[in-house]
């Protein structure tokens, strides 16, 4: 069960960072289309995930995981509508994701008395990695992508120490595809500056 576990939340959120990537390469519509897949594909990934960390008592990250459902929902709204969702459903969004911030963080203080474990310091880089650049990205914003750098690296780290290789990997793998996705969208902005300028 744990290897499909794995290999399910693997699969999903390694094609989310590929579809994410590649888009940025792509014109209007096509990027838009991706991306659309792309959010729809991660939110599939989430169930594999909190199971997982859950069952590795990661609470900071599997709070995250779950919490970070309604940014995912926000980011599929935002490239479906072509605009910025309204600003009652921008702070709903931001009100559920601090909710389990401060869910997932303060059990974990509570079970491990405060931060004294290496595998919280691994989920904290998670959770600002995560929210952040899902935040950002469903802005288009680029510094997204550094945000899910530090995700990956932080996640990546997380899995290899817990006994979790194929996980490991795959945030190895999807590191690749967001410095792709951080390339391409610097040269999108630059593409962009250029043909705007006088």
């Amino acid at each position: 069960m744990d290897l499909f576990l794995q290999v399910w939340g693997g699969v999903f959120y390694l094609v989310n960072k590929m579809l994410f990537s590649i888009a940025q390469t792509q014109p209007l519509t096509t990027r838009r289309r991706l991306k659309i897949l792309g959010w729809g594909v991660y939110i599939f990934g989430v169930p594999p995930w909190v199971i997982i960390l859950v069952g590795q008592q990661n609470w900071i990250a599997a709070s995250i995981e779950f919490g970070g459902i309604p940014a995912m929902i926000f980011g599929l709204y935002v490239v479906i509508k072509g605009r910025v969702a309204n600003h009652l459903y921008d702070k709903l969004t931001s009100v559920i994701t601090y909710f389990f911030i401060v869910l997932g963080s303060g059990y974990s203080l509570y079970c491990h008395h405060g931060i004294s474990s290496l595998t919280q310091v691994f989920e904290i880089g998670v959770m600002i990695g995560f929210l952040l650049g899902g935040y950002l990205l469903a802005k288009d914003n680029i510094n997204g992508w550094f945000c899910f750098a530090l995700m990956n690296l932080s996640m990546g780290t997380l899995m290899l120490i817990q006994h979790k290789p194929i996980l490991a990997i795959q945030q190895v793998v999807s590191l690749a595809f967001v410095l792709f996705g951080l390339i391409a969208m610097i040269k999108n902005h630059k593409r962009h500056t250029a043909h705007l300028a006088p």
